[in-house]
C-alpha cells in the first residue's frame, strides 16, 4: 500500500464512532521502515477557517484495521491530540 492510498482514507474512532479526519503524514521508523503512527489533522477554529494547530498522533498500536475506504483505530482522543510543530 502507497502512502497516497492511505491519505484517501478516512479515520474512525471505535471508542465512541467519531470520524477523525484523514491521514495527513505517515512516521516511520528509521532503518527497519516500520510504520510508527499515523498523523490526522486535529480539529479546526471556527470551522477551519482559521487554520489547525493541534494533529491527531496516532500510535500504529492502535490501529484495529484498514479497509478499503476506512481506518479503524481504537484511541482515546485527549491522549493523541498534540500541539502541532510548526514554524
Amino acid at each position: 500500500m502507497r502512502l497516497y492510498d492511505l491519505k484517501e482514507k478516512e479515520v474512525i474512532n471505535m471508542c465512541d464512532c467519531r470520524r477523525l479526519g484523514f491521514v495527513s503524514d505517515v512516521v516511520f521508523e528509521f532503518p527497519s521502515g516500520c510504520i510508527v503512527a499515523f498523523i490526522v489533522p486535529g480539529p479546526g477554529h471556527i470551522c477551519g477557517i482559521f487554520g489547525r494547530d493541534t494533529e491527531y498522533v496516532i500510535p500504529f498500536s492502535c490501529v484495529r484495521q484498514i479497509g478499503s475506504d476506512i481506518i479503524l483505530v481504537d484511541v482515546k482522543v485527549e491522549e493523541i491530540l498534540q500541539k502541532c510543530e510548526c514554524v
